[in-house]
């Protein structure tokens, strides 16, 4: 599957993700994946570090930085190039220790169009004894086609997040979280 690349902003405000949002949506996510048993959880640096060192340590479980660069900035409206940079030296290295076979979360701060969490997954799949590869994210872009399998909220402007430099613009706090989401069809395997 290819994602879109059609990301939706509806261009009406910037979305504001606060602290606390942000811990309970790693809360969440946490108590969703328990039951997958993730091996580790891998976070995709650096929109991913923090989400992924909550959630690993929540889980018990080790975490595992990868690189991979979508945008050329982080800045807010900043367009996404439509390809993505692997460090595949740094990713090699950081995912050696993990054992064959394992069961990893993959996590990430937004799946804009999908393209970063295909790459990686493309990634991890190709390697010997191939990991099982779960997604999880905080915001989901209504345009992205990749199926996420756990999310907190649907969003379709620009998302600003706790570890962001400030948007230089009036943000609007995202709605309270009450439950995950999945883009993922039921039944599908990874």
């Amino acid at each position: 599957m290819t994602p879109s690349s059609a990301r939706v902003f509806q261009g009406r405000r910037i979305w504001q993700l606060t602290r606390n949002d942000f811990l309970s949506a790693a809360c969440l996510i946490a108590h969703n994946e328990r039951p997958h048993t993730p091996d580790a959880v891998v976070g995709i640096a650096r929109g991913g570090v923090e989400l992924a060192e909550l959630v690993a340590e929540q889980l018990h479980v080790p975490v595992v930085i990868v690189r991979a660069r979508h945008n050329t900035s982080d800045d807010i409206r900043q367009s996404a190039t439509g390809r993505v940079a692997l460090d595949v030296e740094h990713n090699e290295r950081a995912l050696a220790g993990l054992p064959q076979r394992c069961r990893l979360l993959l996590v990430d701060d937004i799946c804009g169009t999908g393209a970063t969490l295909e790459a990686l997954v493309g990634s991890l799949a190709r390697r010997p004894q191939a990991p099982t590869v779960r997604t999880a994210v905080l915001c989901r872009n209504e345009g992205a086609a990749f199926p996420v399998d756990a999310y907190g909220w649907d969003v379709a402007d620009w998302v600003h997040f706790p570890w962001e430099k400030d948007p230089g613009s009036p943000a609007e706090p995202l709605p309270p979280l009450a439950r995950l989401r999945s883009a993922r069809p039921t039944g599908l395997p990874r």
